[in-house]
């Protein structure tokens, strides 16, 4: 039977656990769009990337996100709204059911690892009932040389069938879409649903268990890059806080945008090897390196095209706010090659405070960097329509808790520990809202939330003076070059004072009642960095 591709010698579509079928292995990108495009589920763009429409979910499903509960597991896994257990031999039942749906059929096979540093490689065979699915894990994994592709031994199978359907009743699942993580197998089971951050996401997941636990590396959800003189920065936040706009500095090599882990000898390195951005009003003026990264290899996903043209309309968010390209970071041309680095010098939490109540920049004492790293805050505007100006506030622990298997205190215990062990500086950047709360003032600079990240940098705040938030308790710089003095300390903004002084013990308040589930695994140092609740405001 034809397959096509760089096979690995003496592998077949039986070693993959399937009767019989076609398999394309490690098809070329270009290969796999054109099919893709063929079949009539992609078209090209003008830039010659390709669009495609992931079909009833444009996100990832939570709810259905499941963790085999075995020996391995049951004491080290977290189990709560994110991590859910599943029966194990449920699991090898509807494997089974799973691989018995590729039976017969055209299918791709993918060959790429996890982790840049090769003393953590991980080597994953990904199959496809998809051709731009595949596309999609050859973007976003590390790719093998050809050499590399004929010797290749898969640790880990992911098995990816958006149009096979569970049935809850019998499979023990939610609703028709899964995806489910075994551990003891080695194996992630995605169904029901053709969105690709279930692939991407579910190997992290895999990482943030088998790194911390098995490996004693930090994993995290941070994107990074590395200056001229060999500094490594790290980005945290969640989705729209700007992780992937802020760590691609012209001046800086970008290591990597999503996903990376932190090792004993203090090396940085990217997960992953490729990028996966949003694109909602994407521009050639707000983030040009995104936007010339859309070429030939590229996938698009959701997006939607100007009148009779191929030209996607960005600022067209009519299927989802949640428009994504993938492609390749090589697309990105300021990248470290390999994509690792060492001597961390400067950490930023990246929030979106919709508020107006946090600092645009403040610097967190050990204790208050843990507090905030376990409690992972932004807030995400309600909605684009007239009228409805409500932020909510959101909390993800780790600024990550969907794909974290492991309690936050872990990651958190192991993060102080090596920003004291390479003294680094930990700092707290607000990109959201200043002047007021959404609907009342404007939204933070990019221009000076990059000078002032870039002064954090190059060491231009160290010898300047700060004062502490009354409320956060953080420290403020009392001016930085390129920004406005007076946007530094964010009451200042406010026309209304009393009304500030208000809306920061209301966020403050939320913070802490959100940490009660971690106060009782938290140190003293942990605890002290909560922010203190004034009376009488």
């Amino acid at each position: 039977m034809q397959e096509s591709g760089v096979k690995p010698a003496n592998a077949s579509v039986k070693d993959l656990g399937i009767k019989e079928g076609k398999a394309h292995w490690n098809t070329s990108p270009e290969e796999l769009a054109q099919i893709a495009v063929n079949l009539g589920q992609a078209k090209f763009t003008n830039t010659r990337a390709i669009a495609i429409d992931t079909g009833e979910f444009t996100g990832r499903s939570p709810k259905d996100k499941f963790t085999v509960k075995d020996n391995l597991t049951k004491d080290t896994v977290w189990w709560n709204n994110f991590n859910i257990p599943f029966e194990s031999d449920k699991f090898e039942k509807l494997h089974q059911k799973v691989l018995n749906h590729f039976n017969g059929k055209e299918f791709y096979v993918r060959d790429v690892y996890a982790c840049a540093d090769p003393r953590y490689r991980m080597n994953i065979r990904v199959i496809t009932e998809l051709s731009w699915s595949n596309l999609f894990a050859g973007n976003m994994f590390l790719r093998p040389s050809q050499d590399e592709l004929l010797s290749f031994q898969p640790e880990w199978t992911i098995l990816c069938a958006p149009s096979f359907k569970a049935d809850p009743t019998i499979d023990g699942t939610r609703q028709h879409n899964f995806s489910i993580i075994d551990f003891t197998r080695k194996v992630i089971l995605v169904g029901g649903s053709g969105y690709t951050g279930e692939i991407k996401k579910g190997v992290f997941s895999a990482l943030n268990f088998i790194l911390p636990e098995q490996k004693n590396v930090l994993s995290m959800h941070c994107s990074a890059n590395i200056g001229e003189a060999g500094d490594t920065a790290i980005f945290f936040g969640l989705s729209g806080t700007g992780k992937t706009t802020l760590s691609a500095d012209p001046n800086r090599k970008l290591i990597g945008d999503d996903e990376h882990g932190w090792t004993s000898d203090n090396v940085i390195f990217n997960f992953e090897g490729g990028c996966y951005a949003k694109v909602i009003d994407l521009s050639a003026e707000k983030e040009p390196d995104i936007f010339r990264a859309i070429k030939a290899g590229a996938l698009l996903e959701n997006v939607t095209f100007k009148n009779g043209s191929d030209e996607v309309d960005y600022t067209d968010g009519s299927k989802t706010e949640n428009t994504r390209v993938s492609y390749p970071i090589e697309h990105i041309k300021n990248i470290a090659k390999p994509s690792f680095g060492k001597n961390p010098k400067n950490i930023f939490f990246l929030t979106c405070d919709a508020y107006g109540v946090l600092p645009p920049i403040s610097k967190l004492t050990p204790g208050q960097a843990a507090f905030h790293f376990i409690s992972g805050y932004t807030a995400k505007v309600a909605g684009t329509e007239a009228g409805i100006t409500e932020p909510t506030t959101t909390f993800s622990a780790c600024f990550g808790a969907p794909f974290m298997p492991l309690h936050p205190t872990r990651y958190a215990e192991m993060l102080s520990q090596k920003m004291q062990e390479a003294n680094v500086d930990v700092w707290l950047v607000n990109t959201g809202w200043s002047g007021g709360p959404y609907g009342v003032g404007s939204r933070m600079s990019l221009k000076y939330t990059r000078a002032l990240i870039t002064a954090a940098l190059n060491g231009e705040l160290k010898n300047i003076s700060f004062k502490k938030h009354d409320i956060f308790g953080v420290a403020m710089p009392t001016e930085c070059p390129g920004v406005p003095t007076e946007i530094l300390d964010p009451k200042n903004t406010w026309a209304d004072k009393e009304a500030y002084d208000q809306k920061a013990n209301n966020l403050a308040a939320s913070f802490n009642k959100n940490f009660e589930k971690f106060a009782e695994f938290a140190n003293q140092e942990i605890l002290a960095g909560a922010p203190r609740v004034r009376e009488n405001v």
